[in-house]
C-alpha cells in the first residue's frame, strides 16, 4: 500500500526525486555518573551529567536501515561508567577530551565526537557527608575531529543580584512603551557563560584553575560595574574573563533579567522605600552577546 508521493523507498534506501540526507549525529544524551573516590578517610564526590554526540559515515543506518556503523547509544552509556572506573574523573575537561578522543579514534565510520558534560557542586560536612552547592554548574564540551581538539568551559544556573547600583534609563520610547526609567533598581539574573580556549594542546591547560579564576572574574565584575543595562555589566563580565584568562579567546554569555517590581503597598496606607519587592519569573528580558578577544582563531567545532 502507498504511503503517499514523493517519499524515499525505505526498502532500498533510495531517496527521491530532488532531495538527499543532511547534516546528522547521534548519542546518547544526559547519562547520570557519580563517582565517588574512596582513596583515604576524605571521600571526593564527583556529580556529572554527560551527553554524546557523534559524526560520520552514518548515511546507511539513515537510508536503508543498515546499522554495521552504528556505536548503539547504550554501549556509548556503558564507556562513561567503565572510564570512570578505569581512570577516574579528574578535571572535567579532562574526562570529556578521553571520551571523544576514544569514540573517534576507535570507530572507523566517527569523524567527530562531542562530549557535553555538567558537574553539580556538592560542599563538604565532613569526611564523607556532603550537601548540594548553590553556586552555579560547571559545563564543559569537548570536540574532537580526528586531528585536534577544541574546549569550551562555562558555568550554568549562577544566580547573582546587586540590590543596588543599576539604573536603566533614556531608552527608546514609543506608543507601547509604559516601562518606567530607573534610577536606582534591583539587578539580577541567572549567568550562562561559555568561554573558548584557543590551546592546540587542551591537555597542558589547568583545567581547574582556569574555571576558578574564570567564574570568580565574572563574579566580581557582576558586583563592580555600576550599571545602566544589563548590555554593559554582559560586557564587562566577558572582558573581565578574557583580562584574567590568557587561554580563552571567546565569552559568550546569557543574562536574563530577573525583574524585581515595587510592591504597591499604598493601598494599606504604607510606603515602600526600596523594600518590598515582586519577583517576576516570566515574561524576562533575555540579553546575550559575545566577546572576542582580538586576533581569536577561527572557533572551527568548538561551538558545535
Amino acid at each position: 500500500m502507498s504511503s503517499g508521493t514523493g517519499g524515499s523507498n525505505a526498502s532500498t534506501g533510495t531517496a527521491g526525486p530532488g532531495y538527499r540526507l543532511g547534516a546528522n549525529q547521534y548519542g546518547k544524551a544526559q547519562t547520570r555518573l557519580v563517582h565517588v573516590s574512596r582513596t583515604g578517610d576524605t571521600h571526593i564526590l564527583r556529580d556529572l551529567t554527560v551527553s554524546v554526540a557523534l559524526r560520520g559515515d552514518l548515511a546507511g543506518t539513515h537510508l536503508s536501515g543498515d546499522n554495521s556503523a552504528v556505536l548503539p547509544t547504550d554501549t556509548q552509556r556503558n564507556t562513561v561508567y567503565a572510564f570512570a572506573r578505569r581512570h577516574g574523573v579528574g578535571p572535567l575537561e579532562d574526562f570529556g577530551l578521553r571520551l571523544a578522543r576514544h569514540f573517534v579514534d576507535s570507530q572507523p565510520a566517527i569523524h567527530a565526537a562531542r562530549v557535553t558534560l555538567a558537574e553539580d557542586g556538592w560542599s563538604r560536612l565532613g569526611p564523607h557527608s556532603f550537601a548540594r552547592a548553590g553556586d552555579g554548574t560547571r559545563t564543559a564540551v569537548l570536540c574532537y575531529d580526528g586531528s585536534r581538539a577544541w574546549a569550551v568551559a562555562g558555568v550554568s544556573g549562577l544566580v547573582l543580584l546587586n540590590s543596588t547600583g543599576s539604573e536603566f534609563h533614556g531608552f527608546v520610547r514609543d506608543e507601547y512603551t509604559t516601562l518606567p526609567e530607573s534610577r536606582d533598581r534591583v539587578l539580577a539574573t541567572e549567568v550562562t557563560a561559555a568561554w573558548r580556549y584557543d590551546s592546540d594542546a587542551p591537555e597542558r591547560l589547568d583545567w581547574d584553575g582556569g574555571y576558578a579564576t574564570a567564574s570568580a572574574a565574572l563574579v566580581e565584575s557582576f558586583v563592580d560595574t555600576y550599571s545602566l543595562s544589563l548590555q554593559q555589566t554582559l560586557y564587562a563580565m566577558g572582558a573581565r574573563v578574557l583580562d584574567r584568562c590568557p587561554h580563552a579567546v571567546e565569552v559568550r554569555l546569557a543574562l536574563p533579567n530577573r525583574h524585581h517590581v515595587l510592591a504597591d503597598l499604598a493601598p494599606f496606607g504604607l510606603d515602600n522605600p526600596g523594600e518590598v519587592f515582586v519577583a517576576l519569573d516570566r515574561p524576562y528580558g533575555l540579553i546575550e552577546g559575545t566577546v572576542l578577544r582580538d586576533g581569536a582563531p577561527e572557533p572551527g567545532l568548538a561551538w558545535w
